[in-house]
């Protein structure tokens, strides 16, 4: 937590659920590798902690927490586990969006269960083909992330035309609901050299009904209409996004990188090199261990803070265009690649032994590159609008999906 920052009494619990359960969770993280998703024990710690409901409504159980706190808890499970901490930063942020769901839509979801989760992915693979009621719905999608333990799905989808075919002039992008019946897991579809624990498996939709209630479109949650039409006053669920979304992402792979630092310092507390020195007395090992300990602080500081400042800003009534948002994404994938390079200092002083398949350090390394390839970490055109924006140039249609 930032010093001086008040922490809600749901988050303060979440916390100290999370240190207790710290030890199970990185027990597990081998466990969860080896089975290719989340164990069902992973799962049922992260339940019982509560991450998942941080950002959930009141109204079905959820706790409302400050996005600065939901990301600070994910860090915290990703320094134990990096795929039990994506599952916190992807699975963590559904209950957001749900927030701005229809009633019945909701009510669908949790109104047996508060514990129900909600999957993803948002890329656009599917199309909606208009019919009586709502529309046929096919589709085939990557990354599925903690799939197997949710029993709902957001999709992305291109809206259609009478015949399916996608309307791209402008493309409409809409978010679309659909229960565990509707859609197929593709066993064998997740083999990656990280996050393999994630579980982020393929998914395939052939002709779905989908009423038009299990819709929101994209544009909607860019330009706040989502919580003006559903009256949401916390200033949680007024937040871009494109601001809360990257979070739960960036956060797993800042605390993911935590853990590479605290397990690289508990193997060179002991270390000697084959010079018979001491590692603790190699001044150069530990300037690059400092310097990259400050690295991954920077980045974690940055983060919080962005999104802090962010809030505070929304609470005030203030709402952020899309030159300021360019601004924060940029803030945001510049912490992830700066905590990624960080982790690359420290295992490169690391030693053979650090990357035998025994030692966890190997585990985070894999981890912390697979979750830098997200599409969100991606900087090109994330850069390249900010910097127009800070030339007070507009930046052109094609780079503002992801801002």
């Amino acid at each position: 937590m930032r010093e001086g920052t008040a922490v809600s009494p749901h988050a303060s619990d979440v916390f100290a659920k999370i240190a207790e359960r710290a030890e199970e969770i990185a027990a597990l993280g081998p466990v969860n590798e080896a089975l290719g998703r989340l164990d069902d024990q992973a799962a049922k710690i992260l339940r019982d902690v509560g991450v998942i409901k941080m950002l959930q409504p009141a109204a079905y159980g959820g706790y409302e927490s400050h996005p600065r706190e939901w990301a600070e808890a994910t860090m915290a499970v990703a320094a134990q586990d990096g795929a039990t901490g994506w599952i916190c930063g992807i699975v963590g942020v559904h209950p957001w969006e749900m927030a701005f769901a229809d009633p019945r839509v909701q009510e669908e979801i949790w109104g047996e269960d508060h514990e129900v989760w909600v999957g993803s992915p948002y890329a656009p693979m599917g199309v909606l083909k208009p019919v009586d009621g709502g529309y046929e719905f096919s589709g085939r999608w990557q990354f599925s992330s903690g799939t197997d333990h949710c029993d709902w799905l957001f999709l992305g989808a291109l809206m259609g035309d009478k015949d399916g075919v996608p309307l791209l002039d402008p493309p409409q992008l809409i978010h679309v609901l659909l229960p565990r019946s509707d859609y197929t897991i593709v066993e064998d579809s997740w083999d990656v050299v990280g996050l393999k624990g994630t579980g982020s498996k393929d998914i395939i939709v052939e002709k779905a009904f989908i009423p038009d209630y299990r819709t929101i479109t994209y544009t909607s949650l860019v330009d706040g209409s989502a919580w003006r039409d559903r009256g949401l006053t916390n200033p949680t669920y007024q937040m871009p996004f494109s601001a809360i979304f990257p979070l739960g992402i960036t956060s797993a792979v800042i605390g993911m990188a935590e853990g590479a630092l605290a397990h690289h310092l508990a193997y060179q507390k002991g270390r000697v090199q084959i010079t018979g020195r001491k590692v603790k007395d190699d001044p150069y090992v530990m300037y690059a261990v400092a310097d990259a300990a400050a690295e991954i602080h920077a980045s974690r500081v940055t983060l919080l803070d962005g999104v802090s400042q962010m809030y505070d800003a929304v609470a005030a009534g203030k709402e952020y265009e899309f030159g300021e948002r360019s601004l924060s994404r940029r803030n945001q994938v510049a912490a992830a690649w700066r905590a990624v390079r960080a982790v690359d200092e420290i295992v490169a002083r690391s030693g053979g032994n650090g990357m035998r398949m025994d030692h966890p350090l190997q585990r985070f390394w894999r981890d912390v590159h697979m979750g830098l390839t997200h599409a969100i970490h991606v900087p090109g055109l994330v850069y390249h609008a900010s910097s127009l924006s800070m030339i007070d140039v507009e930046a052109p249609g094609y780079m503002r999906p992801m801002i």
